[in-house]
């Protein structure tokens, strides 16, 4: 059984680089039929670009893994130190993705 459980372990390497992180506040997340595309930007007060800091590209199942994820981390979270609080209105500026601006 021991033997057995070795076999599925998974080393997992974490480079200096990658440690450090990348500091998010924005993500904006599209997807196809096939795929969801994560991208975290760094969006700066009065900034009147932003660029996009990470893409993670994710398999629909793997997506619904890490929305599951993220949930449960939450609760836990929010559970110790309590509620999260959220901005009424999100907390967003108004942004484009480079394209034409829509108008009404």
């Amino acid at each position: 059984m021991e033997d057995q459980k070795n076999k599925k372990q998974i080393n997992i390497e974490l480079s200096d680089e990658i440690a450090e992180g990348t500091y998010s506040n924005l993500a904006i997340i599209a997807h196809s039929h096939a795929e969801f595309i994560i991208d975290f930007v760094k969006l700066m007060p009065g900034a009147p670009k932003a660029k996009v800091k990470s893409r993670i590209i994710l398999t629909p199942e793997h997506a619904k893994r890490l929305y599951k994820a993220l949930q449960d981390n939450i609760r836990k979270f929010e559970n110790l130190h309590g509620p999260i609080k959220e901005s009424k209105d999100g907390g967003m500026p108004p942004f484009t993705l480079g394209g034409p601006t829509a108008e009404a």
